[in-house]
């Protein structure tokens, strides 16, 4: 064998194990509202479930977790993207399911899920997937194709590497807005609307004061409906790419991050998570 034939048989072998050592590629579905659904498991029981990476934890609807004998826990205060904190039951020892992974022993939060479904699916969600199956693997995703698959950490992504940074418990990118200095935005999955610029920063860069046009729309997730300010932006810049004219909605929660990408900005990318290494990498697809 020659050594040019060798070293392509080499190139081969090295290829098939990568691919042998990747996991299958799972169905990710974009619903008409722009939100992500994945086929997963609570207890052994299927579900189909919304995907969240700005999620803290995975939450379940009430009726579910009936079905389920999900009962107790401790009550707390949440605060979604709503106008209003919600109650939800933390219970322990939870197993979750999902693209091939298993993850025992996780704390679910249990909260009325009907209204939210109805507003952003017009139908029931049982269950909203959170950072978990973001924190416990490395993930492939590409929206566009409808696809999600977990991957070897040892892999080189394509596309340009971006340090995560949690704040507030969420996990957060740098980005620019209309050509000012990097400022960091919650990376979210679970956002199937506009972009949302927190009320703070808005007031820092006057982007409500500066004679742009100001309209309204209604917005929020879990916590109830919530009548935002809408705005476009000039120019919004991530990983080398350059969005003009980003539709965008005033957040005026004191929690919120300078800015919040979604589904309509990452859908352009090919998307690689890492959570636990603290990296996000998106090559364009354009």
């Amino acid at each position: 064998m020659s050594r040019t034939r060798a070293l392509l048989a080499l190139l081969c072998l090295t290829a098939l194990a990568a691919a042998a050592d990747t996991g299958p590629s799972f169905a990710l579905t974009l619903t008409r509202g722009s939100r992500l659904m994945i086929d997963a498991k609570v207890n052994g029981r299927p579900v189909r479930a919304l995907l969240d990476s700005a999620a803290e934890a995975t939450l379940v609807d009430r009726g579910f977790a009936q079905a389920l004998k999900l009962h107790g826990g401790t009550t707390v205060s949440g605060q979604g993207s709503g106008q209003a904190s919600f109650d939800a039951d933390l219970i322990n020892g939870v197993t979750l399911e999902a693209l091939g992974l298993s993850l025992p022993d996780q704390t679910v939060a249990v909260t009325d899920l009907k209204d939210v479904g109805r507003r952003l699916l017009g139908r029931q969600i049982d269950v909203i997937l959170g950072r978990e199956i973001f924190d416990a693997a490395r993930l492939d995703i590409d929206i566009e194709g409808h696809r999600i698959a977990v991957v070897p950490r040892e892999t080189v992504p394509r596309g340009e590497r971006l340090e995560l940074i949690t704040e507030h418990g969420v996990e957060t990118v740098p980005v620019s807005v209309e050509s000012g200095a990097p400022v960091r935005a919650t990376f979210d999955l679970g956002n199937g609307s506009q972009v949302l610029i927190g009320s703070a920063f808005a007031g820092r860069a006057g982007l409500l004061t500066d004679g742009r046009r100001l309209a309204t729309r209604r917005g929020g997730g879990l916590g109830g409906e919530a009548i935002r300010k809408l705005i476009v932006l000039r120019s919004l810049e991530i990983a080398g790419r350059r969005f003009a004219d980003v539709s965008a909605a005033i957040d005026p929660q004191s929690s919120a991050s300078d800015v919040n990408i979604g589904v309509a900005i990452l859908r352009h990318f090919w998307i690689t998570t890492d959570f636990a290494n603290h990296a996000v990498w998106l090559a364009p697809r354009d």
